[in-house]
């Protein structure tokens, strides 16, 4: 399977976790975020980036996950009504669900609903899973927001 991160493009050389607080994890805790497609890739990367830096030199990373690694998958239907809003309290109860997925590392990669569009996915990969070492880069492509897309 394939999924997508899109980064600036100084950070693309290899798949790097910052270790900052996001929905499903929380500071300190080292996750890599990717998307199921290009398209929601680049729609994280507006809201997440509020618009700001978008004409900088960004690439799209093409990362291959092998069909035998083992996945786990968190289900719209198990999440609580308002999930998907952003701020701190809906955050901790991701960041909760994140953290134990985390602890457990029964699997390198949790899939998630995206906040954005809920019918699509995002992956995370538990960069100390013994099988994160098989997740690769296989392309990166050059990545540029459409103008339209105004920085705040």
């Amino acid at each position: 399977m394939q999924v997508y991160r899109i980064s600036l493009a100084k950070w693309t050389n290899k798949l790097n976790a910052s270790g900052n607080k996001a929905r499903w994890s929380k500071k300190g805790s080292y996750v890599i975020y990717t998307a199921s497609t290009r398209a929601l890739a680049c729609l994280e990367n507006v809201v997440h980036r509020a618009g700001e830096g978008l004409q900088q030199a960004f690439k799209v990373m093409v990362i291959d996950i092998p069909d035998d690694i083992l996945m786990e998958e968190i289900l719209l239907k198990n999440l609580e009504s308002g999930w998907n809003k952003s701020d701190d309290s809906t955050y901790e109860i991701c960041q909760a669900i994140g953290e134990d997925w985390l602890e457990r590392a029964e699997s390198a990669i949790l899939k998630v609903p995206s906040s954005i569009i809920q019918k699509e996915s995002n992956y995370l990969f538990n960069i100390s899973h013994p099988d994160f070492k098989r997740i690769k880069i296989i392309d990166l492509e050059d990545f540029e927001f459409d103008l339209r897309i105004k920085e705040n």
